[in-house]
């Protein structure tokens, strides 16, 4: 198989007040996904469950990300999560909680000769 990189999409999530780092790259995910029909599998005369996603999400703290509900975001194909170091926490002004921001990156590929 000669998986091929075919596109990169982009986006950006948060959870305004609970510190939920899921929550947060969930919503980074579904942000770089949403905004797309991506039609580039039926050009190619391919299925849209053949694409292959690998999933990146930066947060700061990448331990407290939960990578199977990351993956069930994708409507289509199979993918990996990877979690790395990244994004921002903020915390609010009592010090009783933060705002978590988490960047996404889902690099889509297909097997094309």
């Amino acid at each position: 198989m000669a998986l091929k990189r075919v596109m990169v999409e982009l986006g950006m999530g948060t959870d305004i007040r609970g510190t939920d780092y899921t929550k947060a790259a969930v919503r980074a995910l579904r942000d770089a996904l949403w905004h797309n029909s991506l039609s580039v599998a039926a050009a190619l005369g391919k299925s849209a469950d053949s694409m292959v996603v690998e999933v990146l999400i930066g947060v700061p703290r990448p331990e407290r990300v939960d990578r199977d509900a990351v993956l069930a975001v994708l409507p289509h194909g199979t993918g990996t999560v990877q979690v790395v170091e990244g994004g921002l926490e903020i915390p609010d002004d009592a010090g009783t909680g933060s705002t978590v921001m988490a960047h996404a990156a889902a690099v889509v590929r297909l097997d094309v000769a």
